[in-house]
């Protein structure tokens, strides 16, 4: 065999390996599943974690937020798990879901919503806490959907009463728009907010409702409830009951 043969021979089986390889890899990437839409996965996370801090807070009687008081909320928000200085020394950070009360006594769809600045405090000097937040009217919830709201300056917050048969007084709700509660390490309690931003977390409710989704129209009632919102929207169900306007 001449060296020119020799030199095709070895030339035509590296083509053909090279050809073979880039098939096989084709196919198996054909047939690889699908990668984990993570960012799908770390909103019904929240939407998980934030039924559950509904569901735990209002299955302690003594404890809960007053029935009452659910009943004639305008809006409901919780954010689990706000940490200590995730923004600098003294701010605050969370992520969480909202609802709005709907003209016909029922609750909207719940959108997605980041808190933070501010400085609250944490229970016993832990580093996280839940936030459980219950706007007496809409006030509150209507500067979110138009922006942002930052409390104590656009709305009036205070600690909220505790125990689920308590009466919420007239002077309670007419004291503030928002009344909040925490829970740390397994204590519930009222807590000041002051200085602190609610605004809509567009990037997640993009994600779940999809690009012409804003939280105007899914607090509105125009977005439909899907997988990823189910859990808290099962618990603002159990927990509340048609607005007593």
């Amino acid at each position: 065999m001449t060296k020119l043969n020799r030199f095709m021979t070895v030339f035509l089986s590296l083509v053909f390996l090279v050809a073979s390889s880039t098939a096989v890899f084709a196919q198996d990437r054909d047939h690889a599943p699908a990668a984990t839409n993570t960012k799908a996965d770390d909103q019904a996370e929240r939407a998980l974690e934030a039924a559950k801090v509904l569901n735990e807070v209002m299955a302690t009687p003594d404890k809960g937020i007053p029935e009452e008081l659910l009943s004639r909320a305008q809006g409901i928000a919780v954010i689990p798990h706000v940490v200590k200085g995730a923004f600098g020394i003294g701010g605050q950070y969370g992520k969480g879901l909202m609802s709005k009360r709907l003209a016909n006594g029922q609750w909207s769809t719940p959108a997605f919503i980041n808190i933070g600045g501010g400085s609250f405090g944490l229970q016993l000097g832990v580093e996280a806490t839940d936030l459980v937040l219950v706007f007496t009217d809409s006030k509150g919830v209507d500067a979110i959907t138009k922006g942002k709201l930052k409390l104590g300056a656009d709305a009036s917050v205070a600690a909220g009463p505790v125990g689920r048969r308590a009466e919420a007084g007239t002077d309670v709700l007419l004291r503030s728009g928002i009344l909040s509660y925490s829970r740390s390490k397994g204590l519930f309690a009222g807590v000041a907010l002051d200085g602190s931003v609610i605004e809509s977390d567009d990037s997640a409710n993009t994600k779940v409702f999809g690009a012409n989704a804003t939280i105007e129209n899914i607090l509105s009632g125009k977005a439909t409830a899907n997988a990823v919102v189910t859990p808290f929207v099962a618990a603002l169900s159990k927990h509340t009951a048609v607005s007593k306007k």
